[in-house]
């Protein structure tokens, strides 16, 4: 235990230093300080110590000059046992205690400050204090973080004004990991007024997963220090520990509703959406996601844009006295769950269910750690840059299911082909997709397959189950993420019965492949976006 008798206060964000200081104050504490922060306490009718009787130098140069000073830097870094001596023949009494952070460079920066605003927003002498005392951290304790300040001074009390060395550790480690995080942000913003991009990125409160990708891989989950909203802010109401699958998982399924306007609901079978659907009911969206694709579903994550209600949930049957009725899914995430959802979702034990909002999934910038490197790029939150009719039929589509078909094609794998279609109900369902093909041939027979058995299970067993389909499938919009470099993919799907392709366009054979939907009579609408996605 180390006693706090003699501490140096000099922070930017004044947030409850007053009463902090008042209570070391009340213990005995000598407080010394600088300028601004002098004044504020001085004002207070705290006692304060001024900087310059201990340096012997003034304040100088506009405040650049304050605690740069061999008194102070040895104050803090001297070895109290092996250096006592030399210490007192050289007139050092020792700084137990710095409180201190640094001038608002992130604040000037976000306020758009020109360069030589933001150079005087970069500090000197506050990192060189807090390195100084943290690298002393066997001797001195030091506090950049305000919100350390309670629980401080409830061990100061409890321990007659000592400070535990394993607080100090934890203490130290806050400190490098402030000046680090400050340093790396003057360092990226200097670069960018160069017009160099760079990129330093710290993460931290590591969670260990149940496992990697497969069972004899470690995983962790790691937070970003300086984001202001993250995924890992999850909160995690039931069920087994998360793997690395699941994370990945589940951040496709939110990816998959983040600007969905109604009720929607998602269905994620590795990273990729099974089933999509979107409408006014929250249990019918679930539904026709799950109609998607029923065998996929199995062991799938479920994602939901708004909070989960019972009616809803009561579709997994949890309850089932025949278990071969009983849904199993590995997730279900959502905003919020009504208490009586919550119930009911637990009586699978080993069912997650989180809670999380797919709306705060808006971030800025993607990126992709490859080994030694970054990859980086702007999100792509966009869906079309024109609805440009390019064929002699120009096929009219619903607003709404062209909106819905981009988004679910755009969360889709490359190359990717989605078939989407509204409902007799009213709801936006993707009725087949098909991802991550070598080529886009592939991926769209896969969808045709896919929409040619879902159709069959909707089929009520009226009339002929051919007819039925074709008449669906003629109301249903193929959807493609890259242009169709040749004609025979409009081949395909006219022979399934397709009427309307929408695709960004921009192939060199743009025209052999319109000519074609024209002898074929399929309409089609190029968006002049491409939506790759690796």
């Amino acid at each position: 235990m180390i006693a706090i008798k003699r501490a140096l206060i000099s922070v930017s964000d004044k947030t409850g230093i007053i009463d902090f200081a008042a209570a070391l104050e009340r213990q005995g504490c000598e407080i010394i300080s600088t300028g601004g922060t002098r004044k504020v306490l001085e004002d207070a009718g705290i006692r304060v110590t001024g900087i310059s009787s201990v340096t012997g130098n003034p304040e100088a140069f506009g405040g650049r000059m304050k605690t740069l000073s061999f008194q102070i830097g040895s104050a803090l870094l001297f070895d109290r046992e092996k250096d006592a001596e030399e210490a007192s023949a050289l007139g050092i009494a020792p700084i137990d205690l710095v409180v201190c952070n640094l001038y608002p460079f992130a604040e000037a920066r976000a306020q758009g400050a020109d360069l030589p605003a933001l150079i005087e927003h970069i500090d000197i002498g506050g990192p060189t204090m807090v390195r100084a005392a943290a690298k002393n951290y066997t001797y001195v304790a030091v506090v950049v973080d305000p919100g350390d300040y309670p629980d401080l001074l409830n061990e100061l009390a409890e321990n007659g004004g000592a400070i535990s060395k394993e607080t100090r550790f934890r203490l130290m480690r806050k400190a490098f990991n402030h000046t680090a995080d400050y340093d790396a942000l003057i360092a990226t913003t200097l670069d960018g007024q160069a017009g160099e991009l760079s990129v330093r990125l710290a993460f931290d409160r590591a969670k260990k997963l149940r496992y990697g990708e497969n069972a004899h891989q470690e995983g962790y989950f790691l937070r970003q220090r300086d984001a202001a909203r993250s995924y890992y802010d999850m909160n995690v109401l039931h069920g087994k520990e998360l793997s690395y699958n699941n994370m990945v998982d589940m951040y496709a399924a939110l990816e998959s509703l983040r600007d969905m306007r109604t009720h929607a609901c998602a269905v994620i079978k590795h990273a990729n959406p099974c089933g999509l659907s979107s409408g006014d009911d929250q249990r019918k969206a679930l539904e026709y996601a799950w109609a998607g694709d029923p065998v996929s579903a199995y062991g799938s994550v479920i994602a939901f844009n708004s909070t989960v209600t019972r009616g809803t949930v009561d579709f997994f049957e949890l309850d089932a006295e025949d278990k071969s009725r009983r849904k199993f899914v590995e997730i279900v995430v959502a905003p919020g769950f009504a208490p009586e959802a919550l119930d009911y979702l637990q009586l699978h034990k080993n069912l997650r269910i989180v809670e999380f909002d797919p709306r705060l999934l808006t971030p800025a910038r993607d990126m992709k750690f490859l080994h030694g490197a970054l990859l980086y790029q702007d999100t792509d939150m966009e869906t079309w840059e024109k609805t440009e009719c390019v064929t002699a039929l120009r096929p009219k589509i619903d607003p709404e299911l062209l909106d819905f078909g981009l988004k679910a094609v755009r969360q889709l794998k490359s190359n990717a082909i989605c078939a989407v279609r509204k409902t007799a109900a009213g709801y936006c369902q993707l009725l087949g997709m098909g991802c991550g093909q070598p080529n886009r041939l592939n991926s769209t027979e896969l969808t045709l397959a896919r929409c040619r058995e879902n159709l069959l299970n909707a089929w009520d067993g009226a009339g002929d189950p051919e007819a039925y389909i074709r008449e669906n499938m003629a109301e249903t919009v193929l959807f493609s993420d890259a242009f169709f470099p040749f004609p025979d993919n409009v081949e395909i799907a006219h022979a399934a019965g397709i009427r309307t392709i929408v695709q960004p366009g921009g192939s060199l054979r743009d025209k052999l492949v319109i000519g074609k939907a024209d002898e074929l009579g399929v309409g089609m609408v190029f968006t002049g976006m491409r939506h790759f996605k690796h």
